[in-house]
C-alpha cells in the first residue's frame, strides 16, 4: 500500500488503571438523542466515539410530526407541534380536510417496503422512558451519558436530566440559546457568541438586540470548539484508508477533492459560484494527478449541472453519482488536498482534521456568524481561500483540529467532579 499521510491517534486520556474501574461512579454505556439531521447526529456519535462508548450507544430519534401542514410548523417547538398535529387529528379525522392537511392522499395508494429496518431501527426520543431507565438500572450499570443535538432535541435532553439528575450527565451540543443550566454540559462552536462581539454588535438592529441570543458570554458549563464534531478521527481514516486503497491507491496524484455543498440562509449562492469554480479547477488540473468531485444532498441542480456539464467529461475527472457506497471517508483518507465550499461547517471540520492543504471557495458569500468561523480557520492557518492560482503539487500542513478528542478530555474532567469516570 502507497504510503499516506494521516494525523496520529491521540494519546490515550489519563483515568484509572482499568483493573479498578467498576461499580456505579463508572460510566459505561452513552444515550445519543438525534434530530433526524445528519450533520446533527454525526456530531453526536463523534463525540461517543470520542469518548470510547460507540459500542455501548443507544440511539434514539426526536420525530416530528411530517406531511401536508406539518411542513409549515417546523418553527413551532417540538411539543407545541404534536399538540397542534393531535387536535388536528382528533377535530378533522380522516375527512377529506384532515387528510389533506396532513398530507395523505385521498385516492387509495399502494405501498411497498423493501424489508431493510433502516430508521426503524432507531427508537422515538422519550424523556420520561429514558430517565426511568437510567435511574431503574443505575446500581448495576451505573450512570448514563446523555448526548444530544439540534433544536428539536432541547426539551428532550433537558427533561431527562430534571427527571434524573442523579444518574445521567447530560450533553448538549449546539447552543440551546436559552438557560444553559438545564445541561450538565453545552458544546457549542465559538463562532456561535458572534452575536456578543464588536462585530456582530454593529450587525444587529437596535430594536432586535434584546432578542438576539445568546445574550451573556459562555459559562462554566459551556465548551466551545472551532467547528462542528465528527466521526473522522484518526483510527476512521486508517480504517478508510485500506477499505478504499483497491480504488483511489492507483488513481495519478496528487489527488484533489472537491466536495460540493448548498446555499443556507447565510451563505447564498448559486451557479453563479459553480461558475468559478468550474474555472478556477480548469487552472489547476495541470498540477493535478486526479480530481474526485462529490456533491451533497443539499447541492441544487442548477449548481450540479454547471459542475457535470463542464467537467464531467475530463479525463482527470470523476463525479461520484451518489450512489452508495459512499466515497466520502475514503476521500478525507487518500485526498492530497481538499476544495470545498463555504457553506459546510461539518465537512470544511471533518477535512481540516487531516492536516492537509483545505481550500475554501464562495466565503464572501457568507454572512453572520459564517464569516467568524472563517475567519477562525484562516487565523489558524488551516484553510487558504481557493483562488485557481495554487498549485495543488505543492503541499502545506498544519496541527490537525481535533475537536471531538478536545471536548472528550473535558468531558471526562466535568465527570471527574462529581466521581464519575469512562469505563473501557
Amino acid at each position: 500500500m502507497r504510503s499516506i499521510r494521516l494525523p496520529e491517534p491521540p494519546s490515550g486520556a489519563a483515568g484509572m488503571p482499568e483493573i479498578f474501574e467498576g461499580g456505579v461512579n463508572v460510566v459505561r454505556r452513552a444515550v445519543v438523542i438525534g434530530n433526524g439531521f445528519a450533520g446533527a447526529e454525526n456530531q453526536c456519535l463523534g463525540l461517543v466515539r470520542a469518548l470510547g462508548l460507540s459500542d455501548r450507544q443507544t440511539i434514539y430519534r426526536v420525530i416530528r410530526p411530517s406531511g401536508g401542514i406539518n411542513e409549515w410548523l417546523h418553527w413551532l417547538p417540538l411539543y407545541l407541534h404534536k399538540i397542534v398535529d393531535h387536535i388536528l387529528r382528533q377535530v378533522l379525522g380522516g375527512s377529506r380536510v384532515g387528510l389533506v392537511l396532513r398530507g395523505k392522499r385521498v385516492v387509495p395508494s399502494t405501498f411497498h417496503t423493501s424489508g431493510s429496518i433502516g430508521l426503524s431501527s432507531i427508537l422515538e426520543a422519550d424523556s420520561r422512558k429514558i430517565a426511568t431507565l437510567a435511574r431503574e438500572t443505575f446500581d448495576k450499570e451505573g450512570p448514563t451519558l446523555v448526548v444530544a443535538c439540534g433544536r428539536d432535541t432541547v426539551s428532550i435532553s433537558s427533561s431527562i436530566r430534571r427527571l434524573a439528575p442523579d444518574n445521567v450527565f447530560v450533553i448538549q451540543i449546539q447552543h440551546p440559546r436559552t438557560q444553559l443550566n438545564r445541561f450538565d454540559l453545552v458544546v457549542t462552536p465559538r463562532h456561535d457568541y458572534y452575536a456578543l462581539t464588536a462585530s456582530g454588535q454593529k450587525e444587529i438592529p437596535r430594536y432586535l438586540k434584546r432578542w438576539v441570543t445568546p445574550q451573556e458570554p459562555p459559562g462554566r458549563n459551556v465548551v466551545l470548539t472551532v467547528g462542528a464534531l465528527h466521526q473522522a478521527d484518526p483510527v476512521a481514516l486508517r480504517v478508510a484508508a485500506s477499505a478504499w486503497h483497491d480504488e483511489l491507491d492507483p488513481l495519478p496524484k496528487p489527488l484533489l477533492v472537491v466536495n460540493i455543498g448548498g446555499p443556507t440562509k447565510n451563505c447564498k449562492y448559486g451557479a453563479d459560484l459553480a461558475k468559478q469554480l468550474v474555472a478556477s479547477l480548469h487552472n489547476v488540473l495541470k498540477t493535478c494527478g486526479s480530481v474526485r468531485i462529490s456533491f451533497s444532498r443539499r447541492t441544487p441542480r442548477k449548481v450540479s449541472d454547471v459542475i457535470i456539464k463542464e467537467l464531467g467529461t475530463h479525463r482527470k475527472v470523476y463525479i461520484w453519482d451518489g450512489q452508495d457506497p459512499n466515497p466520502h471517508m475514503g476521500h478525507l483518507a487518500w485526498g492530497d488536498a481538499f476544495v470545498i465550499t463555504a457553506d459546510s461547517i461539518s465537512m470544511l471540520s471533518e477535512a481540516c482534521s487531516t492536516g492537509k492543504p483545505v481550500y475554501v471557495i464562495g466565503a464572501e458569500h457568507c454572512k453572520w456568524k459564517f464569516t467568524d468561523f472563517h475567519k477562525n480557520l484562516r487565523e489558524k492557518g488551516v484553510v487558504r481561500t481557493f483562488t485557481g492560482l495554487e498549485d495543488i503539487s505543492n503541499s502545506w500542513s498544519y496541527p490537525p483540529l481535533n475537536d471531538a478528542a478536545e471536548v472528550a478530555l473535558r468531558v471526562r474532567e466535568f465527570l471527574a467532579e462529581r466521581g464519575w469516570s469512562i469505563g473501557r
